[in-house]
């Protein structure tokens, strides 16, 4: 049998991180040894673990070490990261460390860096002369880049439980079906925004066309003109769709009012886009004072950043929208930075592309009707995201009525 000793410290108990360790190790077929064990006596005091961990291979046992540190594992003969050369633009050398969204440290010199930004499915390239250790993807590696191999000298920090007050992304479980009742769990999601609007943090919006077709429209713009929402990402769709839904009362040819198709409706989507390409853009349009009301309308008045990103569905597009999509992941991965509380709304596919840009200390509210969508996206965050099966209106509809009321309760 091949053996390795590991740590773990921190809340471990309560974050469910030592079980899930025995539990990896058992799964795979190793076996574990407790040489030391200190639980903390207080919420706030922290625990540690010394394990013995045992495997019939060597490659075994390397393997069931990678996933350990992944729940923040730290073997105890530490070492420095190993590097090696990228052999050309947009390879990694072999075996390679994959990044999760994690906190996560490498060790040079004996001398720990935090990588930046946190990212999951990336490499880490570590820069000598400044000492900074960075995710790098597939698209902005080049040649020559120093990059982190195997798992020796990097440590991972998972989130870990909140100890000094109840969380409402902790204390529930990560996703709430259709059939279980919301309003409390809106009533403490209505608070974090609150919160975050006071502080000044960064929330994003990642909102699908569903905001508008579900009549969820004003609500969204609402939580904007309030100043709650400082970053939105979203398709070309929704944002001709909420433009169209502004111009015509329709969203591709059916009423929103009665729910109900309109003559010729349908055109109304192509004259909404050509009515924008003729302004120049959103901004544009709103400066002519065409636009006068909306989600994009708010954006531009209020100063909120958007970034619409395109697929081979789209018509027109606007011309705001990014049509390269690695083009459109780099602007994206650059607008996250700073964002500390994520909404994605009714949006699967780039609900999911937007997750695996996000750290995992980012509170993640997912909305969605799709279970499979809402299970998904929270199982990716634990004890930092919570999944809501509902459809968009009704659920932002009770988010606007909680912050009303926290917005007028005396001071």
């Amino acid at each position: 049998m091949f053996s390795e000793t590991i740590e773990l410290r921190g809340h471990i108990i309560d974050s469910l991180i030592l079980p899930k360790v025995l539990d990896e190790i058992l799964s795979r077929g190793a076996n574990f040894k407790m040489l030391e064990v200190k639980i903390g006596e207080r919420r706030a005091d922290q625990s540690f673990a010394r394990i013995e961990v045992s495997a019939p291979t060597s490659d075994a046992l390397s393997d069931l070490i990678l996933r350990l540190r992944q729940h923040g594992a730290e073997v105890e003969e530490k070492g420095d990261a190993q590097l090696a050369v990228a052999p050309a633009d947009g390879i990694f050398p072999a075996d390679f460390f994959v990044t999760t969204n994690q906190q996560t440290f490498v060790r040079n010199n004996g001398e720990e860096y935090e990588v930046r930004p946190a990212m999951m499915d990336s490499g880490i390239a570590f820069d000598r002369a400044t000492k900074r250790a960075r995710t790098v993807r597939f698209a902005d590696l080049r040649k020559g880049m120093e990059i982190v191999v195997g798992h020796q000298g990097v440590r991972i920090v998972p989130v870990q439980r909140v100890t000094e007050r109840t969380d409402v992304f902790q204390f529930l479980n990560a996703m709430l079906s259709a059939e279980r009742p919301k309003g409390a769990v809106i009533r403490e999601i209505a608070r974090e925004f609150e919160v975050a609007r006071k502080t000044k943090q960064t929330v994003l919006v990642v909102a699908g066309a569903s905001v508008i077709h579900t009549g969820a429209a004003e609500y969204l713009e609402q939580l904007i003109n309030w100043g709650y929402i400082k970053l939105l990402f979203a398709g070309n769709a929704m944002a001709v769709y909420d433009i169209e839904s502004t111009l015509f009362g329709t969203a591709l040819g059916v009423n929103l009012e009665h729910a109900a198709l309109t003559d010729s409706g349908h055109e109304n989507h192509m004259r909404a886009i050509n009515v924008v390409r003729s302004a120049g853009g959103i901004a544009g349009l709103v400066k002519r004072g065409t636009l006068t009301r909306g989600i994009m309308h708010a954006c531009v008045t209020r100063g909120v950043e958007f970034v619409l990103t395109g697929s081979i569905r789209d018509d027109g597009p606007l011309p705001e929208v990014i049509t390269d999509s690695v083009e459109a992941q780099r602007i994206m991965r650059e607008k996250i930075e700073g964002v500390t509380l994520a909404l994605l709304l009714g949006t699967m596919l780039h609900s999911f592309a937007v997750a695996n840009l996000l750290p995992a200390s980012v509170k993640t509210v997912v909305v969605d009707i799709n279970p499979s969508a809402v299970a998904k996206l929270t199982d990716q965050q634990t004890f930092q995201a919570l999944g809501l099966v509902t459809d968009i209106e009704p659920f932002l509809r009770e988010l606007v009525h909680c912050l009303e009321q926290l917005r007028t309760e005396p001071k």
